[in-house]
């Protein structure tokens, strides 16, 4: 009777986990595969990887009928399954890289610190740094119907033309959130021309009593951004000083922001 092949490594319980043989292998052509971006034939990625080459060629039809591998011309190159792996594991770094950046401004300026984008006609909150003894504001209106009312969505909306303005608007009309809040959609579209271009959008206890708030704009190629401040009212003293120190150091962090565009 031939041997069957042990799916399992000899390795004691006692000294550590179980490891699955058939899967370290696969993972060691995985990653053959992936050094050579025009593809390499199965013979190569079995002697990169240490296998024989009946071993080679069993895992490699499974790589490629799970989408890890696709064949081309007898070349076999990674396939969109493992593309997206590699796009999560891209994500999650970008991700990383802005929550790092946040957290170190929170730390400098003593301020919570967000991130948000307009991204296919929503406003979206990308990321936030705040503490419990700087925390941030609580979202108790949704971030995204209540655009008009808050810094973020006033810095984002404003740097958006008069069409797609409108139809956030005519999607999610002005409505009063505070009293301090913008009362109609006119007076909004008057506030919104009259910003000056790169200067803080700075909003006053409009979203939540008790708080001010100071938005930067990002240019980030076509897609609108910010980066934005908080502070109780009884400190609004400290909120342009420290919009002022976000602003003159935001382009060093530019190319960390960038990546947060595609989260």
């Amino acid at each position: 009777m031939a041997a069957v092949e042990s799916t399992t490594s000899p390795v004691d319980d006692s000294t550590g986990p179980t490891l699955i043989g058939s899967v370290q292998r696969a993972m060691r052509l995985l990653e053959a595969a992936a050094s050579h971006q025009s593809g390499a034939p199965a013979k190569q990625l079995a002697r990169e990887a240490g296998l024989a080459l009946p071993t080679a060629y069993h895992l490699l039809r499974t790589l490629t009928h799970e989408g890890y591998l696709r064949r081309e011309r007898g070349l076999f190159v990674l396939g969109e399954a493992a593309e997206r792996l590699s796009s999560s594991g891209a994500q999650q770094s970008r991700r990383g890289r802005i929550d790092d950046s946040l957290a170190h401004w929170r730390d400098t300026l003593g301020v919570p610190v967000y991130f948000a984008v307009y991204r296919e006609g929503e406003i979206e909150l990308v990321a936030v740094a705040d503490t419990p003894g700087n925390p941030a504001v609580e979202e108790w209106a949704d971030f995204r119907e209540t655009g008009h009312a808050h810094a973020i969505g006033q810095c984002l909306l404003g740097q958006l033309d008069d069409e797609a303005r409108q139809d956030h608007l005519d999607r999610y009309p002005v409505q009063s959130i505070t009293r301090y809040s913008v009362r109609d959609d006119r007076t909004f579209m008057r506030r919104l021309d009259s910003m000056e271009r790169m200067r803080p959008v700075v909003e006053r206890q409009e979203y939540a009593l008790g708080t001010v708030c100071a938005a930067i704009p990002i240019t980030a190629g076509d897609t609108a951004a910010t980066m934005a401040i908080s502070v109780p009212s009884s400190q609004a003293d400290r909120l342009l000083p420290a919009a002022r120190q976000l602003q003159r150091e935001i382009g060093k962090l530019l190319g960390t922001l960038a990546f947060s565009i595609s989260i």
